[in-house]
């Protein structure tokens, strides 16, 4: 950013880029472990920290609009009458953000009666006067009428794209004026539908550019109104009260009664105590650590003079100011340093065979493993801790000598396979994993807390420190501190000394011993005990199994796939060069933007970023593929470039040197649904849409010739979840007569027979049916089925007429949400759905799709899960040497021997169609094959 002088002025829109700031974490919240939305504060600060670091300003105010009606509600008793009610999640955060801003020694800002764009007006105004270069930091085009040589719009980064700042030259382009005054008039003539300021009848952007570049203002226009013709100077005549009471509206005011004196605004030294303080409550943890760290001097003197002098407190640098990030970290949890505990080191044999006498006479053990690595397949033990009393710990070092590891292991065996001991352990599938590498089978009831968190509160953090630090208020010791920071020079575990890992495991298994005693009975009263206990903690063995043996992969198949991608893609190229005309790098948005609409200009008004580019993302390139041959072929290169890096390319790079094989990993805590989710590589993402993705799906084939892949997967599963709770009869009837459900959809809503259901209206049916699920509304229907607003109306509307039901189970879900604040599904899995009271449309809607979905999508998840504990307790007890590999969503991927097909096929039949009883059968689909594309 260009420096103009010395003197500064930073001057903050509070509410544009606090909603700014709540509504980029929308999809994806930030909840803390009192359950508070802290997205709004988070996203502010982070922004308030980037303009202090980046920009470095002599001067700094936050202003923000005051309660209570402003001069322009009492000149227009109907302006901003269309704004939606503040999100309840922000009205909570603003006392928060305005005592961090203060925290800051930062002033805020209001005046009774006017805005925060009249404020911000008036300083930026009168900063002008006294030689300040002012920059007015918010989103809203609006502040463009208040640019001049020394004031400009300061809009900050966001969602990737970079920080702009806008002077007379970019607004004048940006509303294609040519002043900067003319925006007040441009405004006034469009109107702003969020501001419900009316604007000119009929008179819209390109209307209202095309008046000022004739006219000049709003007065020329009404002074040449005679130059106009037809219904447009009918409607621009007919609006002139609307038109010059609009201007007004839209006219910031820069009188505002508030005095600019600059010694107020001066940028000071935050307070570290009061910012301290309020990250803490907010457990802004690394937010925290980002900021403040302990300057080493300070801290030397503190030590030589044996205590902290009162009146002199820690000095604290800030990485915004500089400051040191390897500098540790001040706060006020609890650490082994001042916590008592008694951690033995088993070492010898005398304390080992004394600590399995111990075991043998618990009932809950916690333990933990500690290793050289997250892959438990390959990677070694180092050593067992295990706690059953608070604040008590013991660690056994293994050797890394294979054999006198095993020879420990073997001591420990009776307690690991003891059914009558209950086990707890934090992510207990990465220890069984361990275990089972050294043929020790973990058994009894498995507790694990992340797994009992996930369940109580499924939209939060469920690592370890989050939950140490929220529910015990204390700060474990940092791995790093044993084995340094990730990189080339990154110790292993193996590299330690045996003795200063002693404390740091202990230490992990009285924590999460600790945890297990705050969360279970908050799970034994939350209603969701039974779904731990019949669904969670029995797959845990299930899934460390189907990880572990893993799925081959025909590399070679992907390597030429790749050369034929590849050859496939530079064909495509050659044709997008043709068309354009020249050669450019597809791959770059720039280079395309600047082709597809600044060369063959493929609409009159394209779309940019915010960083002033063409936009070209992919769903404004589909929007725009009927406009030119090219937007199609650039459609395919991405797809087949992509197929290439993300797949085809990637996936021979990742097998097993060990087994030849690719093991992905299941998580079972990421989606609030209940859903599992497939990392490392992710198996689930596959693209089965297309014909060049689903050919990916070859490449995943049997183990040998013995072997053969089936593939079962459960048929329109959530259509057949929302006919029985629904209780529907018309859509339970369908499928009871074993209708294609698409085709009897088609049929109700378009009045047709079933014979008479083209492929084309059971596709569109097909969107429909699954839309409904999602909540879907009359304009996103249009969109996808590319149809006028109106049309997907009556669609919505004849569908619920053919089946009441659903409306009805819709009704009652969104209901009972706001009821109780939940929704669950059958098995009684919990949803929280704290918004779906809210004021604020949005975000109720966003609640509300959640109410519709989620038990249709949890109950699907459930019993996939139920099914597959099922199968793997049949394969266990019928002696089957076939193997479950994979689930993916509604299916199961299976390694079936040869000469049990028959036999396996049946019993996986019926443990899927068993995994619970509805209304409307559940059915399996099947297939077998050579690999995985065959199968399915």
């Amino acid at each position: 950013m260009t420096e103009k002088n010395d003197k500064r002025l930073f001057l903050l829109d509070a509410f544009a880029l606090i909603y700014r700031a709540y509504f980029a974490f929308s999809r994806n919240p930030r909840i803390n472990s009192k359950g508070m939305n802290t997205s709004a504060i988070f996203g502010f600060t982070t922004t308030l920290l980037n303009v202090l670091k980046d920009e470095n300003p002599t001067h700094i105010a936050v202003v923000f609009d005051p309660p209570g009606p402003s001069e322009r509600v009492e000149t227009f008793s109907d302006y901003k009458a269309n704004r939606e009610a503040m999100p309840e999640d922000i009205r909570g955060s603003i006392q928060y953000i305005k005592d961090i801003i203060k925290g800051f020694k930062i002033p805020v800002l209001e005046v009774d009666g006017y805005e925060a764009d009249d404020v911000i007006g008036t300083l930026a105004k009168k900063a002008e006067k006294e030689g300040f270069t002012t920059y007015m930091m918010t989103p809203d085009k609006d502040f463009g009428q208040l640019v001049s040589l020394n004031i400009f719009m300061y809009k900050p980064a966001r969602m990737g794209n970079g920080v702009e700042v806008w002077g007379e030259k970019e607004v004048c382009a940006r509303f294609k004026i040519e002043r900067v005054e003319q925006v007040i008039d441009f405004l006034g003539m469009m109107g702003d539908a969020v501001d419900n300021i009316p604007g000119i009848p009929g008179v819209g952007e390109k209307t209202a550019q095309k008046f000022l570049a004739v006219y000049g203002s709003m007065e020329g226009l009404y002074e040449n109104t005679h130059e106009l013709k037809g219904k447009l100077k009918e409607k621009v005549e007919e609006g002139k009260d609307k038109a010059f009471m609009s201007k007004l509206l839209a006219t910031i005011i820069v009188d505002v009664p508030i005095d600019f004196n600059e010694e107020d605004f001066i940028r000071e030294e935050p307070d570290a105590d009061v910012l301290r303080g309020i990250f803490e409550e907010l457990e802004f943890r690394r937010l925290s650590e980002r900021i403040f760290t302990t300057s080493p001097s300070a801290a030397k003197s503190a030590e030589s003079d044996g205590e902290e002098k009162k009146d002199e407190p820690p000095k604290i640098q800030m990485d915004l100011f500089g400051g040191n990030e390897d500098a540790p970290t001040p706060h006020s949890f609890k650490t082994i340093e001042d916590t008592d505990h008694n951690y033995v080191f088993a070492d010898s044999e005398a304390m080992q065979n004394a600590l399995i006498a111990a075991l043998a006479q618990q009932k809950e053990v916690c333990f933990d493993t500690e290793t050289t690595g997250l892959d438990a397949r390959n990677a070694e033990m180092v050593g067992l801790s295990f706690c059953w009393k608070e604040h008590q710990g013991w660690y056994v070092p293994l050797s890394g000598d294979r054999e006198e590891a095993q020879a420990v292991l073997e001591k420990f065996r009776p307690f690991f396979e003891d059914e009558g001991i209950v086990k707890i352990a934090q992510n207990i599938k990465y220890d069984l994993q361990m275990l089972l590498s050294y043929g020790i089978k973990l058994k009894g009831p498995l507790r694990d807390t992340m797994l009992i968190h996930y369940l109580l509160h499924p939209d939060m953090r469920h690592n370890m420190d989050f939950l140490s630090e929220s529910y015990l208020q204390y700060k474990p010791v940092s791995i790093e501190s044993l084995i340094g920071k990730k990189g080339k020079n990154q110790k292993s575990m193996r590299d330690v000394d045996p003795q200063l890992i002693s404390d740091y495991a202990a230490e992990d298994a009285d924590i999460t011993y600790q945890l297990y005693m705050k969360l279970w009975p908050e799970l034994e009263e939350s209603g969701i005990l039974k779904v731990y206990e019949d669904i969670e903690a029995p797959l845990v063995p299930v899934l460390a199994d189907m990880e572990r043996e893993g799925i081959r992969l025909n590399s070679q198949f992907l390597l030429d796939y790749e050369a034929e991608l590849k050859e496939e893609a530079k064909s495509i190229e050659a044709k997008i060069y043709e068309l354009a005309g020249e050669p450019f790098n597809i791959s770059s948005p720039v280079q395309l933007g600047n082709i597809l609409f600044g060369k063959l200009k493929l609409v009159e008004k394209p779309k940019k970023t915010k960083t002033g580019q063409f936009s070209t993302s992919e769903d404004i390139l589909s929007k725009l593929a009927k406009e030119h041959e090219i937007i199609n072929e650039v459609l395919e290169f991405r797809s087949v470039t992509k197929l290439v890096s993300t797949y085809v390319g990637a996936l021979p790079a990742i097998v097993d040197s060990n087994t030849g094989r690719i093991h992905t990993s299941y998580m079972q805590t990421v989606a609030a649904t209940g859903r599992l989710s497939s990392q490392n590589p992710n198996l689930q993402n596959i693209p089965i849409r297309t014909e060049r993705g689903r050919k990916i799906r070859k490449a995943f084939v049997p183990r040998d010739d013995h072997h053969t892949l089936l593939a079962a997967d459960y048929s329109q599963i959530e259509l057949r979840l929302i006919a029985a709770l629904s209780k529907d009869e018309g859509m339970i009837e369908a499928f009871l007569a074993g209708h294609d459900i698409h085709s009897a959809t088609a049929a109700k809503v378009y009045g047709l027979e079933l014979d008479e259901v083209t492929r084309e209206i059971r596709s569109k049916a097909k969107m429909v049916n699954f839309g409904i699920i999602y909540g879907i509304s009359a304009f996103g229907l249009a969109d996808r089925l590319n149809i006028s607003r109106g049309e997907a109306r009556e669609i919505i509307e004849s569908y619920f007429e053919k089946y009441p039901g659903i409306k009805s189970y819709m009704d009652e879900s969104i209901a009972f949400a706001r009821d109780n604040g939940y929704v669950e599904t059958i098995f009684g899995r919990k949803r929280y759905l704290k918004d779906i009271n809210s004021r604020n449309a949005t975000v109720r809607g966003f609640a509300e799709r959640n109410a519709i979905n989620a038990p249709i999508q949890g109950s699907a998840a459930d019993i996939i899960k139920l099914a597959m504990i099922d199968v793997q307790k049949k394969l266990d007890s019928g002696g089957f040497r076939s193997k479950m590999l994979l689930q993916v969503h509604d299916e199961l991927v299976f390694d079936a021997r040869n000469e049990e097909m028959d036999e396996l096929k049946k019993m996986v039949r019926q443990s899927m169609e068993s995994a619970t009883k509805l209304d409307v059968p559940l059915t399996v689909d099947m297939g077998v094959g050579n690999n995985w594309l065959e199968a399915h």
